[in-house]
């Protein structure tokens, strides 16, 4: 069934000619646009040819080889945000009345926790196939953002902003591990006090991250001076860094799992190390959770250690050497 908002006697544009117009404005290409929709290009630009002839104004202009939303472009995708949003909010009330577990999750999670929600979002769907999960994977700075604009339903993060008023779930420890190349030389000792480590060079995430302020103040509170190297924009970049011999770091034991199983990279047994943190599922205080989203909440706060257990047994195995 086609819808038609009619908006007076001249103006009337299909709910299809939206969805078209807000995708080749969201990625400014017709081609990109028609793609996505598995669509061919001129398909999509006569629907956007009838919108704007029903509009009665241009809704792109083209520069060069570029295109941009004119003004009534930027008004019409701004409105089309309120459209989609509330018929969401819609597929979802009616999906509570129906007391059925179905319908948009949105979610967003920074770049580390990308090593282990597949296992969480792969068993929560086959509970819930009916769910469609939107997932956005993003630095922790973006992940603020959002969550301040209310963006996602839920957010999964490692340490809980202290400028937002939020909910904040603790669901799974998240260990800190210092990690360094096999053939380092304090690969095998004991115990090695942290002021060792004084005049190593550390590899570092960006501005901002939680593992690095995690760190910071690991070696602040215990009055060693971090020698920092490289800033590295990834777990994988820092873990590349630490296969060529360009320092030693700090990362999370979650993204480490092949790295340790191949013994390119190894564990070192550092005093008041692992830094024992928890991954938090987040949302605003005031926000109204829909029926998926408190399904999903409830589902890492009852399940995510049997998932885990049951897909990195022999992770929790492995030791210092």
């Amino acid at each position: 069934m086609e819808y038609t908002f009619q908006m007076n006697n001249t103006m009337h544009m299909t709910l299809r000619q939206l969805t078209l117009f807000k995708a080749v404005a969201e990625h400014l290409s017709f081609t990109r646009a028609a793609a996505d929709l598995s669509l061919t290009q001129p398909a999509v630009s006569i629907q956007i040819k009838q919108l704007e002839s029903n509009v009665g104004m241009p809704l792109f202009e083209q520069i060069g080889k570029k295109i941009y939303l004119t003004d009534a472009g930027r008004e019409l995708y701004a409105t089309c945000h309120d459209i989609f949003a509330r018929l969401e909010a819609l597929e979802m009330s009616l999906s509570e009345l129906q007391g059925a577990i179905k319908g948009q999750l949105k979610l967003s999670v920074v770049t580390t926790a990308t090593y282990f929600t597949p296992h969480l979002f792969s068993e929560f769907l086959r509970l819930y196939p009916e769910v469609n999960i939107r997932l956005n994977v993003t630095n922790r700075i973006h992940i603020l953002e959002r969550l301040a604009n209310n963006e996602d339903d839920l957010v999964v993060m490692g340490q809980v902003p202290e400028q937002l008023n939020v909910q904040a779930h603790q669901f799974l420890e998240n260990p800190l591990m210092i990690i360094a190349h096999p053939q380092h030389q304090l690969v095998g000792k004991k115990r090695i006090p942290l002021a060792a480590l004084a005049e190593e060079t550390f590899l570092v995430r960006e501005i901002g991250s939680g593992t690095r302020l995690a760190m910071e103040r690991c070696f602040a509170s215990h009055h060693v001076e971090l020698k920092t190297g490289m800033e590295l924009g990834s777990s994988e970049a820092i873990k590349q860094g630490v296969i060529a011999q360009l320092g030693l770091s700090v990362l999370s034991q979650h993204t480490l799992t092949l790295e340790l199983a191949s013994g390119v990279i190894r564990l070192l047994d550092v005093e008041n190390f692992p830094l024992i943190r928890h991954w938090y599922i987040v949302h605003l205080t005031e926000k109204k959770l829909s029926l998926v989203a408190r399904t999903f909440l409830n589902f890492l706060l009852t399940q995510t250690q049997q998932v885990m257990n049951q897909n990195s047994q022999f992770l929790r195995n492995i030791k210092p050497l």
